[in-house]
């Protein structure tokens, strides 16, 4: 009966009152009074019964549908959840601590996960529809969601939260974590003051956006940031930054903003800085061309399996992009322009580790040389399903170690020279 009475007060709250669902702010003791009366009406009108011990229940449940997301409130409330899952209207799986789930949380029904994900997508410019079956978007708070829908999908309406985190802390707390080693963190921070153009790569989940938003605290205050995504995730505490967001087209697929469309207009407006949100297409020569041509300091997220993953998939995105270039060309832009590659993953247990920080280090017979200068190597899996391992020195100082006496940033070869970190 409870979910009779929620479709009809929807049905009603929606056509009487349409403005509560577009984001307008809503005093919540109005509300709670108009859905009270509602329910009211529709008791004398329709002479159906409500156990008054779910009365208040039923009340609560659509309050938090109109000010919140509905069965999402808690999961979204929840700091130990880093991401949500809704497979269908009956399975929402939730991951903690690297570890995913099935939480106890479900929908009434398909229309009202639809109606949840119609409240997510009325206040922005997204909408899924039959010739427009998924699309992403930011909640307010900054949290990552894809929605993707039949037919396209075949377990219903499919929706993916990942959380925000609103404070991302510090290389310290990475190092605290075992993300990175002391050594790994110190040569990092050094390499943002120093400039160094730094792709970081991984599969999705692995903590890449975070360590990235965490290293770039470390820019500058002085120097102004263009940030480039397709969906808002990059949170900077600096003032001077400026971030664009690619816009999609209308109904008739007009107006389509692009990364690369956001790429080279942000060359125009005097960057110090540009962060690239994620490489997917032919963003990528248009960033190596800026790398070369003296914009340093550039940080990029790709997801890439390895560093030489990340090489070849640069290389097959700029081929794959419509430019006439060849394939030694693109290995000599890279050369020049790339410095460091960032590689974290996440493990069996959860956990997520910076495995690799490999330097771009030149060109020789056609080939790029990359050279690890520190990795995480994985040991054994202890009883409790624990990854245990040890972060490895490989004893080699980067070629441009100069460079950080040249922007006056004190590091010691030191930190490269012990097998060990």
């Amino acid at each position: 009966m409870s979910k009779i009475i929620k479709d009809k007060v929807r049905r009603y709250l929606k056509e009487t009152y349409g403005h509560i669902f577009s984001g307008e702010k809503v005093d919540e003791q109005q509300l709670r009074y108009t859905i009270i009366k509602i329910i009211e009406d529709l008791k004398n009108r329709e002479h159906f019964q409500i156990d008054e011990s779910a009365f208040p229940k039923i009340v609560d449940d659509m309050v938090d549908e109109i000010l919140g997301l509905g069965p999402l409130k808690s999961l979204l409330e929840d700091k130990s959840i880093t991401e949500i899952m809704v497979n269908g209207p009956k399975k929402v799986y939730i991951e903690k601590e690297g570890r995913t789930t099935l939480s106890d949380i479900t929908f009434e029904n398909t229309q009202h996960l639809l109606y949840i994900i119609q409240k997510i997508l009325s206040p922005t410019r997204r909408h899924v529809d039959e010739m427009t079956p998924f699309t992403d978007l930011s909640l307010p708070d900054g949290s990552r969601v894809n929605i993707i829908i039949p037919p396209l999908s075949l377990a219903g309406p499919v929706m993916t939260i990942r959380k925000f985190l609103k404070e991302f802390g510090t290389i310290d707390d990475l190092v605290a974590r075992d993300t990175l080693s002391r050594p790994m963190a110190d040569f990092l921070v050094a390499g943002i003051r120093a400039k160094f153009n730094i792709i970081f790569s991984g599969a999705t989940g692995a903590g890449k956006t975070t360590t990235l938003n965490i290293l770039s605290s470390y820019i500058s205050a002085e120097e102004r940031i263009i940030t480039i995504e397709d969906t808002a995730e990059l949170k900077l505490n600096q003032e001077h930054v400026v971030g664009l967001e690619t816009k999609p087209g209308n109904i008739e697929g007009k107006g389509v903003v692009t990364l690369r469309d956001l790429f080279k207009n942000s060359l125009r407006m005097r960057p110090d800085r540009i962060i690239l949100g994620e490489i997917r297409s032919g963003e990528a020569l248009d960033m190596l061309q800026a790398m070369c041509s003296g914009h340093n300091g550039a940080l990029a997220v790709l997801h890439a399996s390895s560093p030489q993953d990340a090489i070849s998939r640069i290389e097959t995105m700029i081929l794959t992009s419509g430019v006439n270039i060849s394939t030694w060309a693109i290995k000599k832009q890279i050369a020049s322009g790339l410095n460091l590659i960032v590689q974290q993953e996440q493990l069996a247990d959860g956990s997520r580790k910076i495995t690799h920080i490999t330097e771009v280090r030149g060109i020789d017979n056609d080939e790029l040389i990359l050279q690890d200068l520190f990795s995480y190597e994985v040991e054994e899996m202890d009883k409790n399903g624990k990854i245990i391992g040890a972060w490895k020195n490989h004893g080699v100082v980067p070629l441009l170690f100069n460079r950080f006496k040249k922007m006056g940033v004190a590091l010691s070869e030191e930190i490269f020279k012990s097998a060990l970190v």
